[in-house]
């Protein structure tokens, strides 16, 4: 199915080759460990001390891995304790989308560089301004195809050009059991006070613990696959105290090279989101959602914000850039404006 799913899509993806830039190809490094990405002449208090890499951080299965980039909240110059405890076990998970990568990645290939200003470590300092009391990381996907289709085959089923295969909840392989026992990893790796465990119920969760998930382009397959895993989750005890503290999860401008399920539509699985309590946020940009060679994703976005409604939910929803030109960069841009 999703091999022919990437033949009927042809035309999307010659159209978004000719139009994005590559990276470097590159998966998840086999070597552990703690990088500081500081550059060499920046202050002290600058955002890119705060910036740490984790290169092959284990998920629930250990050669289900995934690199991660850290940044840690902002405390200079705070003199009240109470700000730091309270923002203490507060994160932030990023998915990116295709082209993203590591700076220098990015660079290495000749029409990178006029894409850097999007790459992890951007995206990083942007959400960290945009949450600045909380902990942001940014999970790379396992694999880049053909330098530039970003493919998180560790939460959910894809094909090579990272297009979905969703399914239900299975409690032995499943994108709600990867990401907690990712984040438990690395908060570990990184020294961090407090970490949540990688199995457990409720004592297993700190105190104060909350988490919101944003996905950007290709990296909303993620939240869409925990969507459909969500009744699943709730209900497996292993995990339903861990996904009660899921306060928000943003959708930022979804797309994938598929030629359907480029946002949830099963009435059944919005239920469930419905009812979860959990924040929904949905912006996008008319350069996914008014595209007429892919029709069905501004369909299918709002079916998503209407069958949501339907069941009793307020989602947040912005369709940014409106009056303007659908274009690459404001697909982008939407990182910034949400």
């Amino acid at each position: 199915m999703l091999a022919a799913r990437a033949v009927t899509v042809g035309i999307t993806l010659i159209s978004v080759a000719r139009t994005m830039t590559s990276v470097a190809a590159t998966t998840s490094s086999e070597t552990p460990g703690l990088h500081a990405a500081a550059s060499r002449d920046a202050h002290a208090d600058s955002p890119l001390q705060r910036l740490e890499r984790l290169f092959a951080v284990p998920g629930y299965n250990p050669n289900r891995v995934n690199d991660l980039l850290l940044l840690r909240p902002d405390t200079h110059g705070q003199t009240d304790t109470k700000p730091k405890e309270k923002s203490s076990n507060r994160h932030v998970m990023f998915f990116h989308g295709d082209i993203q990568n590591f700076q220098e990645d990015m660079a290495l290939q000749p029409e990178g560089a006029q894409w850097l200003s999007w790459s992890l470590e951007q995206v990083a300092l942007t959400l960290g301004r945009r949450f600045p009391d909380r902990y942001v990381w940014v999970v790379r996907a396992s694999h880049m195809y053909l330098h530039k289709f970003s493919c998180y085959h560790n939460f959910v089923e894809s094909n090579m050009f990272g297009a979905p295969e969703h399914s239900l909840y299975s409690p032995d392989f499943g994108a709600f059991l990867h990401l907690r026992a990712l984040l438990s990893h690395g908060m570990e790796r990184a020294n961090l006070p407090h970490p949540v465990q990688p199995q457990g119920g409720a004592d297993s969760i700190p105190s104060g613990f909350s988490l919101t998930l944003v996905g950007f382009s290709k990296g909303c397959v993620v939240l869409n696959q925990m969507v459909y895993e969500l009744a699943g989750a709730r209900a497996d005890p292993r995990l339903s105290h861990f996904v009660k503290h899921i306060s928000d999860m943003y959708w930022l401008d979804g797309g994938h090279p598929g030629g359907s399920e480029t946002w949830v539509t099963n009435k059944r699985a919005l239920k469930e989101l419905a009812s979860s309590g959990v924040s929904i946020h949905a912006h996008v940009t008319p350069y996914e959602v008014c595209d007429p060679m892919r029709a069905w994703v501004g369909r299918e976005h709002g079916l998503f914000i209407k069958i949501l409604e339907e069941f009793g939910a307020c989602p947040s929803k912005r369709l940014h850039f409106e009056d303007e030109t659908p274009s690459i960069e404001n697909h982008f841009r939407v990182i910034q404006e949400f």
